[in-house]
C-alpha cells in the first residue's frame, strides 16, 4: 500500500537575514501509513514549522524527497504544488483561519474551490453531516463563522480540513486554545471521521500527554536534524 506521507533525506535550509545565522533541516527518514494517527512532539523552534511546510508543500525541499499519496513534491512546480495540497492534504491551523463573515457553509467548503478531484468525491449535503459528525448545531451551516464559540470555529475548520476525503491532514497545535473537556470532545470526533475516511492524520504539539489517543507518538529530534549557522 503507498504510505500516505514518506520522506527520505529531504533538506531544506533558510539563509540568514538581517544580521541572523541561517537554519537548516534534515530528515533523512519518515513514514506514514493511510489512515495512521501520528503524534508529532516539538517545541518552538524545533524546526516543525519548517518540516510542516515542506510536507505541505509550501516550501519544497532542496534534496531529498517528500511524497504524499505517492506523488514527490519535489517534482511540482509552485502553482502546482499548491493545487496538489488543495486535492491531497487537509490543514487544519493553530488560528483555524476562517473566514470570519463568511457562512460556516462557505469556509467548509471553501477547499473544494480550488480541487475538482476532490470536489467531485464530495457528495450532497457532505458539509451538512460532517457538521452532525461533530457535534455542531443543525443550523449552523448559515451562521457566519465569526460568531461561532473557540470550540465551534475548531471543529468548522475540521470540517473544512476533513471534506472530500483527503489523503492526509496536517493539524497544527489544533487544541491549545481549548479547555480540557472541549480539547477530548473535539480530539475523538476528529479520530472517528478521519478513521471513518481512510485519512492519515498528523497532529503537531507540544504536549505529550495527549500521546495515547494516537496510533504513534513521534519526537521531532529523533526523526529531524538542525544545523543554525552564526551571522
Amino acid at each position: 500500500m503507498t504510505p500516505a506521507l514518506s520522506l527520505t533525506d529531504a533538506t531544506f535550509g533558510w539563509p540568514g537575514a538581517r544580521g541572523r545565522g541561517g537554519f537548516r533541516l534534515t530528515c533523512p527518514r519518515f513514514d506514514m501509513q493511510a489512515g495512521e494517527s501520528v503524534l508529532l512532539l516539538g517545541e518552538s523552534g524545533s524546526g516543525k514549522s519548517t518540516l510542516l511546510s515542506l510536507i505541505c508543500g509550501i516550501n519544497a525541499v532542496d534534496g531529498g524527497r517528500v511524497e504524499v499519496a505517492g506523488t514527490d513534491l519535489a517534482n511540482l512546480r509552485p502553482g502546482q504544488r499548491d493545487r496538489f495540497r488543495a486535492e491531497r492534504i487537509g490543514v487544519i491551523f493553530q488560528q483555524f483561519n476562517l473566514l470570519p463573515y463568511a457562512s460556516v457553509s462557505d469556509n467548509i467548503e471553501l477547499p473544494l474551490r480550488f480541487a475538482p478531484v476532490r470536489r467531485s468525491r464530495t457528495g450532497q449535503g457532505a458539509a451538512q453531516k460532517l457538521c452532525k459528525a461533530l457535534g455542531l448545531p443543525e443550523d449552523v451551516l448559515s451562521t457566519a463563522a465569526g460568531r461561532l464559540s473557540v470550540g465551534q470555529q475548531q471543529r468548522v475548520a475540521a470540517a473544512r480540513a476533513l471534506i472530500g476525503t483527503p489523503a492526509l491532514i496536517v493539524a497544527d497545535e489544533p487544541t491549545s486554545a481549548l479547555d480540557a473537556a472541549t480539547q477530548d470532545t473535539f480530539l475523538k470526533l476528529l479520530f472517528a471521521e478521519a478513521q471513518d475516511a481512510g485519512t492519515a492524520l498528523l497532529m503537531v504539539s507540544h504536549d505529550a500527554r495527549l500521546g495515547d489517543r494516537f496510533d504513534r507518538v513521534v519526537r521531532l529530534e529523533d526523526i529531524v536534524t538542525t544545523q543554525r549557522s552564526a551571522a
